[in-house]
């Protein structure tokens, strides 16, 4: 376990199971969606075709600061369309920079044109803790003679 680990090693050890909402949705419909999965954010899929994601950032900032409706105001007017993707094979280091650099959570995983899972920057935060602790494990073994030379 790295940082050098491709992100689907991720989507592997956490599922590919993913939750969508379609843009003629409401974003009440996505928000709801969004507390019962407890996930911060939903792509917004139309045909097995990535359009966008919806998250509880876009909520804040596109209906309750410009006191829209959640009821009434559909997903596709509040969703992201210029959504940033990865592949399986980029590594954590490399998501963990595009997160930063956009100052995004949530990164879809795609397979040429098809959506495999949703990595958000928790899974891969967890991913370097676990990594650094199993890499302390190792010096341990090592430092006590525990650890095959």
């Amino acid at each position: 376990m790295e940082t050098t680990t491709p992100v689907g090693s991720i989507l592997d050890k956490k599922g590919h199971q993913l939750w969508f909402i379609e843009a003629t949705a409401t974003v009440y419909e996505a928000i709801s969606m969004m507390a019962e999965k407890n996930v911060g954010a939903l792509p917004v899929m139309k045909d097995s075709r990535l359009l966008g994601m919806i998250s509880e950032r876009d909520y804040t900032r596109k209906v309750i600061l410009q006191g829209r409706v959640s009821r009434e105001t559909l997903v596709a007017d509040i969703m992201t369309k210029d959504v940033i993707t990865v592949s399986g094979g980029d590594s954590v280091e490399a998501c963990l920079e595009i997160m930063t650099k956009n100052h995004v959570r949530h990164l879809p995983v795609m397979d040429g044109d098809s959506l495999t899972g949703l990595v958000s920057i928790g899974d891969l935060v967890n991913w370097i803790i676990l990594a650094q602790s199993n890499a302390i494990e190792d010096l341990h073994r090592f430092v006590t003679g525990a650890y095959p030379a």
